[in-house]
């Protein structure tokens, strides 16, 4: 007869989950008791030491955060705290909100349907529809002149965008399927002094553009959000247009942007993976940075 296993010291809950395969940790945290290190952030993104992700979602209301949010942030409002993969803290990401708001649904946090996510980049209007994809709200995209990257052996130019955070997209006529961006590609930080996300976008349509995403913090991505948003406006850009929809093909799926003249709109699914509780000794080895 075996010997019962023994369950090691519980720590913090947890959840994983992706949009379109841009991969997330979830810690549930509604009182902002969690004290979440770069150190922790770094361990629990890290595919081998970890449990592997693009980034953490903390899941608090606005009024645990101790930093000062947005204007018209209500304290009772879910706000996702954003943390790259390297520990440093983000305004924004499409993807993660759509998982975001999928998790405050299936966990009863939330109902189903129209639901406010809060974010440093404003509170984001979603919609978690029947078949577990998600709609987000992701406000103005607005375009700031040109600038240029170089990855792969290629120059390249861009639109300079803001999604709530920075973006240069690059609309080309090569394959970005066959391009080798492991590397973080250049930019010029007089334009983007805080980092940038780099798009590289291919129209294969009159409404349809494939994508490749270096992001900041992270290195290459399977799909950002964000930077659909900034690659739908550079697509229509290009095609001589300022409003209107387009399908965006990225490495982990397929998404719909909207632009709009005052807003943007994201639709995809929103996937959860699993739950569970972290490991307590294995959490308090990150306590500090």
């Amino acid at each position: 007869m075996h010997e019962p296993i023994s369950d090691p010291p519980a720590g913090p809950r947890y959840a994983k989950g992706h949009g379109t395969e841009n991969d997330f940790v979830l810690l549930p945290d509604p009182d902002g008791e969690l004290k979440l290190t770069g150190a922790r952030v770094r361990a629990l993104c890290d595919r081998r030491r970890g449990l592997g992700a693009d980034g953490v979602l903390r899941v608090v209301r606005a009024g645990g955060l101790d930093e000062e949010l947005p204007g018209g942030t209500n304290p009772d409002t879910w706000f996702m705290d954003y943390r790259n993969a390297d520990g440093s803290v983000a305004e924004m990401c499409g993807n993660g909100v759509r998982v975001f708001a999928r998790y405050l649904v299936e966990t009863g946090l939330a109902a189903r349907g129209d639901l406010p996510v809060g974010t440093r980049a404003g509170v984001r209007a979603t919609h978690v529809h029947d078949d577990g994809r998600v709609t987000v709200d992701m406000g103005p995209v607005t375009a700031h002149g040109l600038s240029t990257t170089r990855a792969d052996g290629h120059e390249f130019s861009g639109l300079v965008i803001d999604v709530g955070n920075p973006h240069l997209a690059c609309v080309t006529e090569l394959d970005v399927r066959t391009l080798e961006i492991t590397a973080a590609p250049t930019h010029d930080p007089a334009v983007f002094p805080h980092g940038v996300n780099v798009e590289f976008v291919q129209p294969v349509g009159p409404d349809r553009v494939r994508m490749r995403v270096h992001e900041r913090g992270v290195g290459e991505t399977r799909s950002c959000g964000t930077g659909t948003v900034a690659a739908t406006l550079a697509g229509l850009r290009a095609a001589g247009a300022d409003t209107g929809l387009r399908t965006v093909e990225v490495p982990g799926g397929t998404v719909e942007v909207e632009v709009t003249p005052t807003t943007s709109t994201l639709t995809g699914p929103a996937v959860l993976v699993a739950h569970g509780r972290l490991d307590a000794d294995w959490w308090e080895r990150y306590e500090s940075d």
